[in-house]
Formats: C-alpha cells, structure tokens, sequence
C-alpha cells in the first residue's frame, strides 16, 4: 500500500520539521560515535500490529545522509507478529543514529494508527456499515494519519475544511436554521463540492431530507433514535453516526442500518506500537 500524491509531498515538510526538533543546532550524543564509522541495524515490532509509515521513516534517514540503504521485509498494511524484523539498514553510523528517533516516532506512530483502526474495521467486517474517520488528528500529521486509517482498512471522511461542507450545529446557530444554512451552502460551495448536515433529532432530520440533502450525520443518536432515522430516510440519503463510539458498541450501531460510523478515536486515542532499532555492527567506512 501507498500514499497518494498529495500525501507524499507533504512527507518532506513533516520530516524536516521532526528533524529541526530533535536535532537542532546539531546531534552532540552521535560526536561520541567516529566520523567515518558505518553500521548495520534492524527495526523489530514488539507487538501484534499492522505496519504503517514507511516512506516517512525512509525519508528521515534520506534527509540526514542518502548513503543510508534501507531494505523492508513487510509493506505498509500489513499485519506484524511480536518479534517480527521490520527492515534492515545499512550506511554511515552517525546518520543512523541521529535519524533513529525520528524515524520510529512516524512508524510507531503511524502504525499504531493502522493497528486501531484494523481492530474497529474487523468489528463490523461482516456488516453493511463502514468506518470513517474524523478531522481529530495529531497536529500536522492529518493526511499521514489519514493514510494510516487507509492502511488499517478503514475510509477517509473529508480530508479538511477545503474538500467537503459540513454543517453542525454552530453553522445552524450562525443561520438561523437548518433550511437557511444548506442554501448558504449550496450557493457557496462548488457543485462538485459534498454537502453534510449534523443533526440532533428526528425533526432536524425530517429538515434535512425535505431539503434534498444526500449525507447526514446523526450526531449522539440513541440506537433506537438510529433505527427510527433508518426507516425514515428509506435510502433517501447516507447516514453517517457519530459521537463518541467506542469499539464495543460497533456491531449495535452497525446493525441500525447506518450507512457509515465516524469514530474519531482511530486518530485521536493513539497507542504507539512498541518498536526498537538495533544496531547489529560497527565499522569503519569502506
């Protein structure tokens, strides 16, 4: 598996921005190490997980010296056992070290995203309804976390504020109703542009429907409120629950008939994956 583009360009920002704050002025600790000394490593995964973050991790040491090789034995998605190698690398020793960090903060980081999310997506692998994320993200990783969702087996809901409109309450405050706020939308927004609407309660969403909008996001239903909504909407629009979803109360929201679940902990509620990079010999330069 593999980012897209506009995921990739924006790997080189976010890895010269981790650099500048573990590195600085300059690595003192790698000084202790002789200039002309190369080495050989490997990553090994302590837990059960799904890989993800590889091309953030190559980046981190291509940025500090390209003569750094690094050769994968899993790919991005898939799933890790507790002792599994990673990837070896080869190349100067002062680089490795001083990437090291660096590059395992993005892969435990990403991978630990990819791990969550390919538990939530296996709670409900056998239903009609599919996961989403949130915009609840690490500040400047958005679209890494988003790739690693992808990874995990999950959907991408909107990426930002730029690709789709999603009006909540605070819109429906701001204009005075939900009516009003749809077609300040639609007069604003591109035609290719999606429109979503929160809602609250079953009145909302009869406004909703009676406003032609395709997406709705049921905000805090009760279950019940859900299968109401469900037999409501009659396929008229995609119905999107949210609020607070935790893993265990998947498979009851899924069976309402809800089109899809936005569970903003798979980006938000991170647990690292347990990774270590060990050297395994010291040289001099050939």
């Amino acid at each position: 598996m593999h980012p897209d583009a506009a995921t990739v360009a924006s790997i080189p920002a976010q890895v010269r921005a981790a650099l500048e704050e573990d590195v600085g002025s300059g690595d003192l600790t790698a000084g202790l190490v002789p200039v002309d000394a190369v080495a050989s490593a490997r990553v090994v995964c302590r837990d059960q997980a799904v890989l993800c973050g590889q091309a953030w991790f190559t980046a981190v040491f291509q940025a500090l010296d390209p003569r750094i090789e690094i050769t994968w034995q899993a790919r991005d998605g898939d799933d890790l056992a507790p002792g599994q190698t990673l990837c070896l690398l080869s190349g100067p020793a002062r680089a490795m070290l001083t990437g090291e960090r660096c590059a395992l903060n993005f892969l435990q980081t990403l991978s630990g995203t990819a791990t969550t999310t390919r538990a939530y997506v296996a709670a409900i692998a056998s239903m009609h309804t599919k996961l989403l994320d949130t915009r609840k993200t690490l500040p400047g990783l958005r679209l890494a976390q988003k790739y690693a969702v992808h990874c995990g087996g999950a959907l991408n809901h909107r990426k930002g504020l730029y690709d789709a409109i999603l009006i909540k309450e605070n819109h429906i405050a701001s204009a005075g109703s939900i009516t009003t706020a749809i077609e300040a939308a639609r007069r604003a927004a591109p035609r290719d542009i999606p429109i979503e609407v929160e809602v609250e309660n079953l009145d909302q969403l009869r406004s909703a429907l009676a406003a032609g909008v395709k997406q709705i996001l049921l905000d805090n239903f009760s279950l019940g409120l859900m299968r109401e909504a469900v037999k409501l909407v009659a396929n008229r629009a995609t119905l999107e629950a949210s609020g607070g979803v935790g893993i265990e109360a998947l498979k009851a929201i899924a069976a309402t008939g809800v089109d899809f679940i936005s569970v903003g902990s798979l980006t938000k509620h991170l647990h690292a994956v347990d990774l270590s990079m060990r050297v395994d010999q010291f040289g001099p330069v050939n």
